[in-house]
């Protein structure tokens, strides 16, 4: 599928101008908020970067190479009850054009994953009629990353384009460069047997003759430069605009600006325009954003994974220091036939200790930390998932969403609190969740160093109410018996 020379023309002194820009308001911010703790190794402050969203974002789609399989329900809330809603179970039932089914099979989908049983047919029906007009099929949608939400909705888009007329009719807006490419990239996979839908990129950089109109069926691109291109530089004609999507809403409202960009896009459409707004978690704000941009809408909610802690062994071990905490990783190393390891720490300076400590004992270490770029960090999963190291150390922010199959025990080298320095028991579920996963049993241990630690040890302990029993890793027998 073309696309314009866009790429070329990125304008990188603006990227740059912008990241030094965002840092100096960063390091502002955390120092205005920011309250380190004395007698905590002194690098409380380096720690976790605010987590970003975008980033987050980014790395599930890089390390997603095919969809996640859940057994989650799907809640579906029709804004009409009455109208006959129907799921599919093929991409054939659907009615496709020939070469948008060839496309959705070139990528790899052989079925509708959850999401798309329930969000393609309410997507691609037609609007229904009424009095004063049509009335657009609208969509918000929430599932988590790699249910298939962007395939869903760029088949919508390639589905409605009327390739004949030479103007923009979907505008499909995504929070950062980096998301919009990643979208572009699907839109260009799935349509690569229809070329004659064009695609262009609405961001920075990207420069087109004043005056001109886009001829490009599909514009995707960041909130400024699409309602530049709509108001200012009169590139798009928004009355023209049949869908409209709005993605990664939550990561949207996190971006002061964006949420007022989107809504002054959407005010300019016209009013049998469909608009489908997705998003993978639902806070009350990204609910009311939600409200104000989608009117009438049909809602889809596929209902989180339950993690439970039934089939991981907690265990902890009470050490004085890090190097007593560092030993005790050996001897249990030493003891247990493992898989592969995820070893957690609360903050970089730490995970780049242990990760250049456990290397010199001849382990094949992998480090994750904030200041790797996203590509960077998705390498790394990769290797490690791929088995090429045995052992992940990382930090908090960068471990998020990250699903491998082999992990057999987790370790908090650093119990997980929040931001006040208190137990942070979703965090604590997260991490360990990562070992008990597809049905298989897990291993988790805890390091206690000081009596603050084993007191958010014990809140833990008590907010899931599962016992977590004490390990000498001085006794070797005994952990060779919890490894059985």
């Amino acid at each position: 599928m073309a696309t314009d020379s866009w790429a070329l023309a990125v304008d990188e002194q603006e990227a740059a101008a912008e990241s030094i820009g965002s840092l100096q308001i960063k390091e502002k911010r955390e120092s205005v908020n920011g309250t380190v703790k004395p007698g905590e190794d002194g690098d409380k402050a380096d720690e976790e970067e605010k987590e970003d969203r975008a980033a987050q974002s980014l790395l599930n789609k890089l390390i997603r190479s095919n969809l996640v399989n859940t057994t989650n329900q799907v809640e579906v809330l029709q804004r009409d009850p009455n109208s006959p809603l129907y799921s599919v179970k093929s991409f054939e039932e659907l009615r496709l054009k020939p070469q948008l089914l060839q496309g959705v099979y070139a990528m790899g989908f052989n079925r509708p994953s959850k999401i798309q049983e329930n969000a393609l047919p309410m997507m691609l029906a037609e609007p229904v009629y009424i009095p004063s007009g049509s009335r657009p099929q609208n969509l918000i949608a929430q599932s988590q990353s790699g249910t298939g939400k962007t395939a869903a909705f760029v088949l919508a888009m390639l589905s409605h384009v009327d390739p004949a007329n030479k103007w923009t009719q979907c505008l499909c807006v995504s929070p950062t460069y980096e998301l919009a490419l990643q979208t572009g990239k699907v839109i260009e996979q799935m349509g690569q047997f229809y070329p004659e839908v064009k695609l262009a990129y609405a961001i920075r950089g990207n420069k087109i003759e004043r005056g001109q109109k886009i001829q490009d069926q599909i514009v995707i691109g960041t909130p400024g430069t699409v309602l530049d291109w709509c108001l200012k530089l009169k590139f798009i004609d928004p009355k023209k605009i049949k869908v409209f999507v709005l993605d990664e809403a939550d990561v949207m409202i996190a971006t002061q600006g964006h949420q007022d960009q989107s809504i002054r896009i959407q005010r300019m459409l016209p009013k049998d325009c469909q608009m489908l707004l997705f998003s993978a978690t639902f806070e009350e704000s990204v609910w009311k954003f939600a409200e104000r941009i989608v009117p009438d809408p049909n809602i889809i909610k596929l209902k989180r994974e339950e993690e439970t802690l039934d089939t991981i062994k907690q265990y902890y071990v009470v050490c004085s220091n890090k190097e007593e905490k560092f030993s005790a990783l050996c001897n249990i190393y030493g003891a247990i036939t493992i898989a592969q390891a995820m070893i957690f720490c609360h903050t970089r300076k730490t995970a780049s200790w242990l990760s250049g400590e456990l290397s010199k004992e001849g382990h094949q270490v992998a480090l994750l930390s904030g200041e790797m770029t996203v590509e960077q960090r998705a390498a790394v999963i990769e290797r490690f998932r791929q088995g090429k190291e045995k052992v992940l150390v990382t930090t908090n922010v960068c471990a998020r969403g990250i699903d491998v199959e082999q992990v057999s025990v987790v370790i908090n080298f650093d119990l997980p609190v929040d931001k006040d320095g208190n137990p942070d028991n979703e965090t604590y579920l997260h991490r360990i969740g990562r070992t008990g996963r597809f049905g298989k049993r897990g291993l988790a241990i805890n390091m206690v160093d000081s009596k603050h630690s084993m007191d958010i040890l014990n809140t833990i302990q008590d907010h899931f109410s599962k016992k977590i029993e004490k390990l000498n890793t001085d006794d070797l027998d005994e952990i060779e018996k919890i490894a059985n």
